[in-house]
Formats: structure tokens, sequence, C-alpha cells
């Protein structure tokens, strides 16, 4: 559950100094950045809560949704109104984030770049239950990746002015889906976005993707190193060239959903 605190006006400002100092898609930059921000906020505050109409109480159990893209937002004042549940989809730049976004969509509503680390805005999509709804009743944001080693400076600067606020102001933030490639040992730079978030009190979930290319030996093996070098409870196996997990994940993502508002 997201936590719901008095409003600090020093918050804000706290993250911004933290972060300006240390740009968030460089690992050593990461790992002072998040350390600065969880000293400031030790105790997981967010600011004040404000109310969302629950779009989602009667949502069907196996989820056919209409999707459509909204923005690009390269501000905070470019972001959509806070209204509806988010649920913002996070990882290293060659994870499989818009692989996976559009494998829950049923569409290619995110493009799939042959080189990581291009994107530089929150991309927001609404997500309604049948195309005829006017209303959205979730967003979904891909936020940029991080930790790709040829990432330019000028991509890397990008991050503090908005990114972290994001996750760490955004009040209709319901989920963080944490992505990490199942094939590979926990990554120091996702261990640390984690560390984040709790801090931060976000709720949020690990998916582990292409797990496809793993036996079923294989997936038991990833899931137990990833649940012990991540340090959560639980760790959720996806493919999305299969289609494994989605219905879990799509499960997941409407309770939290529901739950927030």
């Amino acid at each position: 559950m997201l936590a719901t605190q008095p409003r600090r006006e020093q918050q804000g400002e706290q993250v911004a100094d933290c972060l300006a100092q240390n740009p968030f898609p460089t690992d050593k930059a990461l790992s002072s950045s998040l350390s600065l921000v969880v000293q400031a906020n030790p105790k997981g505050e967010l600011p004040e809560q404000k109310e969302i109409a629950n779009y989602t109480d009667h949502w069907p159990s196996t989820m056919r949704v209409s999707s459509k893209f909204v923005l690009s937002a390269h501000s905070p004042a470019q972001f959509p109104a806070p209204l509806i549940p988010e649920v913002a989809f996070l990882g290293r730049s060659n994870v499989g984030k818009s692989s996976l976004l559009n494998a829950l969509l049923g569409s290619k509503q995110a493009k799939v770049s042959s080189t990581p680390g291009r994107t530089r805005a929150i991309n927001f999509f609404a997500i309604t239950d049948r195309p005829e709804r006017q209303q959205p009743q979730i967003y979904f944001a891909d936020l940029p990746g991080y930790g790709y080693a040829k990432i330019s400076k000028s991509i890397s600067a990008e991050w503090p002015k908005f990114i972290e606020p994001y996750l760490a102001e955004r009040t209709t933030l319901a989920l963080c889906l944490c992505l990490v490639d199942s094939n590979i040992p926990p990554q120091q730079p996702d261990i640390q976005l984690i560390e984040f978030l709790k801090h931060t009190g976000r709720e949020l979930i690990v998916v582990a993707t292409k797990s496809d290319k793993l036996s079923g030996n294989g997936r038991a093996k990833a899931q137990s190193a990833l649940r012990k070098g991540l340090q959560v409870e639980d760790v959720l196996l996806c493919s999305a060239k299969t289609g494994a997990g989605l219905k879990e994940l799509w499960a997941t993502i409407r309770s939290a959903a529901g739950n927030e508002v």
C-alpha cells in the first residue's frame, strides 16, 4: 500500500537537490543519488495523496484492453492530470520493457528500439476496458531505461529533472513494475532502484523478463537468485514472447490500481 502522509514542503527540494548532484542512469551516480535520498527521507513519507475515482472495480479477470498513446512528458508540467491510478514500467535499457508493455496491451503502442537508452521522456498510455469508453481508467507510464553503458550524457542529465520527482512525488502512482532480466544475476542499479522505491513507500513488484530462454529448472534457480539478490519476497517470471506470467501480472496491476483508490 502507498503511504499517505501529511504534505512535507521540503521533500521535493530534498529529492531534487540530492539527485541534481548525481544523475540517475550511471551506476556510480545512481548509488550516491539514491543513498542521499534514502537518508533525507528515512520514513518513506509521500506528499499528501488526492482522492482518485475508482474506475477498475468491474474489469474482467481476463484482461482485453483498449490502449491509446497519450503524450511524451519531458517535464512535470507535461504530466497528465493526477486523477486516475498509474503504473510505472522501470528497468535497464535492454531489459525488454517495451516488448513486455506491448504484450500486455496486445498491440505495438510502445516502440521497440534497436538502440537501447534513446528514450528521453516518460511515455503515457491510456488504458480502458473497451474502446468506446472515453475516460481512461489507468495510465501506463513507460520510463526511460537506465544503466546502459553507451547512453549519452545529454540523456543522463534529463533524469534528475523529472524522472525521480515523478517516482517520489506523483500522488497517483499506484504500482512500480521493476523489470529485470531473468537470464543474468541481480544488477547493482536494480538493487539501488528497489531500495529507493521501498524508502519512498512505493508499492512495487519485480518482474523478471525473457523467462522463455530458461529451462524449468533454470527458471526456479533464477527466481531464487533474484529474490535473494534483490531482497524481495517474490519475483514474477514473464515472457513477452510466450505470454507466460502475463495473466498474473495483469491481476497484480488491476489489484494495485483498485486498492489504491
